[in-house]
């Protein structure tokens, strides 16, 4: 299991200024279902941390990495900002390892993140406590990320078995070798960050992590 950086939760978060700005997220699959569920409920319940809010509305896929809004929020966060979210689920359905890259953002940017359904997530504490806490908190989301993801592949299995018995057969897409080979080659070279690199393949910059990754021994 994948035990997210404690840095998300660091103490020194504790220290509001004007500032600091509350993210909230809100994300559904499909545009039949309702992204703006929750908003309400999620804007009240952030006016505990500050006045400050930006709202960050999508339906899109939780398995995939590169989602408009959430790249959005990501690039306007500063280091400080609160991350806010319903649940672990509406964040992420990602592989463990696209997962891993998510955290990696979210860490880089300095974010604390809160969720909703999770109460352990509401509250900063110092000292002993608060490392505790710190613990329990990355096992958690690690945990509930984890079963968002299997409960989203049991799905697509019954899908993917309802279509088969149906007769019907996917066509899948084909991979963008050329851009992840430019990638491999730009990382190689050095001497230009990620987003960098991403600006310049035309891709992602969740895609350049991924690649990157995929290159560590």
């Amino acid at each position: 299991m994948i035990v997210l950086s404690l840095y998300l939760f660091n103490d020194s978060y504790m220290i509001e200024s004007n500032s600091m700005t509350i993210r909230i997220y809100v994300r559904a699959s499909t545009k039949d279902q309702d992204a703006e569920r929750a908003l309400a409920d999620l804007v009240l319940f952030s006016q505990s941390y500050g006045a400050k809010y930006s709202t960050y509305i999508e339906n899109y896929s939780g398995t995939k990495l590169e989602r408009p809004a959430l790249s959005k929020l990501l690039n306007e966060a500063s280091k400080g900002d609160i991350l806010l979210v319903e649940s672990v689920d509406r964040l992420s359905r990602l592989s463990q390892d696209d997962f891993e890259i998510l955290k990696q953002q979210i860490k880089a940017k300095g974010l604390r993140l809160i969720v909703a359904d999770l109460p352990t997530t509401h509250t900063n504490n110092g000292g002993m406590t608060g490392e505790i806490l710190n613990v329990i908190n990355a096992m958690l989301i690690d945990l509930l990320a984890t079963m968002a993801k299997l409960d989203n592949d049991k799905r697509k299995e019954r899908i993917k078995q309802g279509l088969a018995r149906s007769g019907y057969t996917p066509t899948g897409k084909k991979a963008k070798i050329a851009k992840h080979e430019r990638i491999q080659q730009l990382l190689t070279k050095g001497g230009m960050t990620k987003e960098e690199i991403a600006k310049a393949v035309g891709v992602g910059v969740a895609t350049v992590y991924r690649v990157a990754k995929e290159c560590t021994p």
